[in-house]
């Protein structure tokens, strides 16, 4: 059987948009089947956790030899859970059994939540929502796990601007407690109270931010991570004693570099120039970093960033 859900703990921030409600717009207890496009790290965490919770998921990539990936991490995801004696073999057979894959995005037309975890690439999330307008019915919330990219923007793409939502769930999924909901300029405020709703119900407990660069998280964290690299490139210390100095001085659970190889160097490198772009020459990504990305050091994913990895 799979895991209960958990109690709710609501967090509710600060910001809301001029648009008051949605009528007819599907409500917590209606949202029984959510789909999940992509099944990369995010994405497969995330139709992990919602299986978990009892929903049914449909997971969609473009490859089936991405559903195999994505399926075989949450299996080792949840094999480990197993092994803590956090969930009996059972569970999490029922979980893996609660996730339907697929290639074909019209899949999720059944859908009553959808949740985009694609590349992080503008134009790559706007058709995938444009289409997932034309199929899903129109009373669905369509959210973005983007952790830099325009709620707004990426909303302009579809006919229901009001339904877009960002959903920013923290690597990795199954284990990170929180969700950064990210209100868009047309976002509804019952899109946004439904985003914080569903987040709980997964699990999570949430925190809100207005569609600025960056949102809260990686507006602060980017340049956290480019700081070390940079004291790493210029010999203040060596790696090891800048990560161990900052979780030991700073009582964070990883320092600068071994995050940023967890997160990926090309997602650290993708969401710096972002916030280059958008902010100016703070966020200018570190040439250490530009340089272990072209030489396809990607961090932990790829077996070699600052750190070798099995």
């Amino acid at each position: 059987m799979s895991q209960p859900h958990r109690e709710r703990k609501r967090t509710i921030g600060i910001f809301r948009p001029s648009s008051v409600d949605v009528p007819g717009m599907r409500e917590l207890d209606s949202i029984e089947t959510i789909g999940v496009v992509g099944a990369g790290t995010m994405g497969n965490g995330i139709a992990q956790v919602a299986a978990s919770q009892g929903y049914d998921v449909i997971m969609r990539d473009i490859e089936e030899s991405f559903l195999e990936d994505g399926f075989a991490a949450i299996e080792d995801s949840l094999s480990r859970f197993v092994a803590k004696d956090a969930m009996t073999q059972d569970e999490a057979d029922h979980i893996v059994a609660s996730i339907a894959g697929t290639t074909a995005l019209e899949d999720l037309a059944g859908a009553d939540l959808v949740i985009e975890a694609a590349v992080e690439e503008m134009a790559v999330k706007q058709d995938v929502f444009a289409d997932l307008d034309d199929i899903v019915d129109e009373d669905v919330v369509l959210a973005t796990n983007t952790s830099t990219l325009s709620i707004t923007s990426i909303a302009a793409a579809t006919d229901r601007p009001q339904l877009v939502v960002g959903l920013h769930f923290m690597n990795p999924v199954p284990i990170m407690d929180g969700v950064e909901v990210v209100v868009g300029e047309k976002t509804a405020a019952d899109t946004v109270s439904l985003a914080h709703a569903v987040a709980e119900d997964l699990g999570k407990e949430t925190w809100e931010s207005e569609d600025k660069p960056g949102f809260v998280t990686n507006r602060i964290l980017i340049p956290w991570i480019n700081e070390g690299i940079r004291a790493y490139d210029e010999g203040v210390a060596t790696k090891r004693d800048i990560d161990r100095g900052m979780k030991l001085g700073t009582n964070v659970p990883m320092g600068p570099l071994e995050l940023a190889d967890h997160v990926g160097l090309d997602i650290c490198l993708e969401a710096s120039r972002t916030l280059h772009d958008e902010l100016g020459d703070r966020y200018k990504p570190a040439y250490l970093l530009k340089r272990k990305v072209e030489a396809g050091d990607l961090g932990k994913k790829s077996g070699q960033g600052f750190y070798e990895y099995d």
